[in-house]
């Protein structure tokens, strides 16, 4: 995510480390370069010139700190100024107090809505709420099949309505099915077109009439860039959308359609797909998504996903054992078991920020079956080998590779990737994620 548009960042910032003082040549040299980066992006035209001009202003207005370097003053201005193009404030959902709440999902056919009502519904489960399902698009073939399938996945009803045909009247009895087996949340899958029409507007607004809800949320495909954000601004027009849910920005997006939306449309970024698995949402962070794309890592959504997935118990037992230089390699790959349940390895280090022992995380690129070789290699291992890789000679090393099936420089590159990443953990564990973690570890012995 975004990965491009960091490296162009990191290169411009750079220039400006040899600066003395920010003066308005310095300014205008980067701000050029920072416009370039941005429009390769596909950012939105209008929205470059607004942050550009916001930048500049304050750039050569403000004095700058004395314990700051010209490079860190540009940076924490476009850092404030970008925050403020995407929302400022994180946009939460809005819940209503009728019973159930309802969220209407529209937008373009191939766009993701389907899916995407599956993830926002196993999202919703696991904050203790109680969804439901429904399709009313009743063109699509399987359009239904599709959503009871992924509902089964998830574990979430999903309303049949069988024998109903028209999407009113699917909608206002999985309203009320909903409500009688309580429910307190319903999800709306809508039909789409390739293009947007009449007839679906007209559908989607009566939809909107009849069942009032609290969310009408408008699923975009990221790929798309700036088409995704005029048919935002056409549906938001329209129909009135609370917010936009953003599919696919784990692809080839380039981050365009994210960092124009809100200022084209007015309305907030709630969610952005990461992934296929049905886990891969993820709430829209304005402040967290712009520290990544300057490389400062975002570590509080790291300490989240981990917090979801990662046993408690062991996350501490861990911790303890970085603060006592006692992290094995048999550690080492218990870690990585759990690091495959949060999800992929390239985005976990790319929320890393890009600084110290972490400014290369972003280049690591580690795939499943490196993972199982990695596996491979350390269960190959002896208990003595495991608790200190120091002994690991090279006659070791070749019995260790024979064993595992691999070759001796992948075992050499196991060891050099074990020692990096016990001197990474032993960094976070002192800082955000040991202060988590010290309260995580006073809550488990409050209860026990």
């Amino acid at each position: 995510m975004f990965d491009a548009l960091q490296e162009k960042f990191q290169r411009v910032f750079k220039t400006l480390r040899v600066q003395g003082v920010l003066n308005e040549q310095a300014v205008d040299e980067t701000l050029r370069e920072v416009r370039l980066a941005l429009l390769e992006a596909d950012v939105n035209f209008k929205v470059v010139k607004e942050l550009l001009d916001r930048v500049r202003v304050r750039a050569l207005g403000e004095e700058v700190r004395a314990s700051l370097t010209p490079e860190q003053e540009v940076v924490r201005i476009v850092r404030d100024e970008l925050v403020q193009i995407l929302g400022g404030d994180t946009a939460f959902l809005t819940f209503s107090k009728d019973y159930p709440t309802v969220f209407l999902l529209v937008g373009l056919q191939g766009s993701g809505k389907t899916t995407t009502a599956g993830k926002l519904a196993l999202w919703l489960a696991k904050k203790k709420r109680r969804p439901m399902l429904v399709s009313t698009d009743v063109y699509r073939p399987a359009a239904r099949e599709q959503l009871a399938i992924i509902a089964k996945a998830i574990q979430v009803p999903c309303f049949p309505g069988e024998g109903l045909n028209s999407p009113i009247e699917l909608a206002l009895a999985a309203r009320k099915d909903a409500a009688d087996r309580g429910h307190d949340i319903l999800i709306v899958d809508t039909a789409g077109r390739l293009h947007i029409d009449e007839e679906l507007m007209q559908e989607v607004s009566e939809l909107r009439t009849r069942l009032r809800p609290s969310e009408v949320l408008l699923v975009a495909d990221a790929m798309t860039g700036q088409d995704a954000v005029r048919s935002a601004q056409e549906f938001h027009q329209r129909l009135g959308t609370s917010g936009v849910i953003l599919t696919k920005l784990d692809g080839d997006a380039r981050g365009g359609a994210a960092l124009s939306i809100h200022y084209v449309t007015g309305q907030p970024v709630k969610f952005v797909g990461v992934g296929e698995k049905y886990d891969a949402l993820e709430v829209f962070h304005p402040d967290r998504i712009v520290s990544r794309i300057l490389g400062m890592g975002d570590v509080l959504s790291l300490i989240e996903k981990a917090e979801e997935t990662i046993d408690q118990k062991k996350a501490l037992e861990v911790h303890r054992k970085l603060q006592t230089d006692t992290f094995t390699l048999a550690d080492f790959r218990d870690q990585l078991r759990q690091v495959r349940q949060i999800g992929s390895v390239d985005q976990m280090l790319g929320m890393l920020p890009k600084v110290g022992i972490f400014k290369d995380a972003g280049k690591v690129r580690m795939d499943e079956k490196e993972l199982i070789h990695i596996e491979a290699i350390i269960n190959s291992m002896t208990p003595r080998e495991r608790s200190n890789h120091e002994i690991i000679n090279g006659k070791r090393r070749k019995r260790i590779a024979r064993g595992s099936g691999t070759s001796v420089q992948q075992v050499n590159q196991l060891l050099r990737q074990y020692v990096q990443t016990s001197k990474m953990m032993k960094t976070l564990s002192k800082g955000m994620f040991g202060r988590q973690l010290s309260k995580l570890g006073q809550k488990l012995e409050a209860r026990s």
